[in-house]
């Protein structure tokens, strides 16, 4: 029974090892005059339904959220993934965007992208 408890116990800790949810890589192309497709590749140690990287954002220079792109299952034998957004509009006067990611454990936290918006 004592082991039992100790590794219900541990458990939440054990999906906590998986981290924060990193942006390894992104691409970003103009695809019309107004909007922009982003190609993003995170790498994140998801461990299951539990804990595992669910969207990435792309951010504006005032904090706003230009786009989101929902993550809906875990990529556990995936990693790093890519997952693009398209018709993202980024607007006038915004040079530079930043993409981060989220997990359902920690939220934000790990590595975020800051590119250059092509105009």
């Amino acid at each position: 029974m004592k082991k039992l408890l100790i590794l219900l116990l541990a458990f939440p800790a054990l999906t906590a090892w998986a981290g924060e949810a990193d942006v390894v890589q992104v691409e970003l192309k103009q695809t019309t005059a107004a909007t922009y497709r982003f190609e993003v590749t995170l790498q994140h140690a998801d461990t299951g339904w539990k804990h595992y990287a669910n969207k990435w954002e792309i951010v504006g220079p005032k904090d706003e959220i230009l786009g989101t792109r929902i993550l809906y299952h875990p990529h556990v034998n995936e990693q790093p993934f890519t997952r693009s957004l398209s018709d993202v509009r980024i607007p006038d006067g915004v040079s530079m965007v930043r993409i981060r990611a989220h997990d359902l454990i920690h939220g934000y936290g790990g590595k975020e992208v800051t590119v250059q918006v092509p105009r």
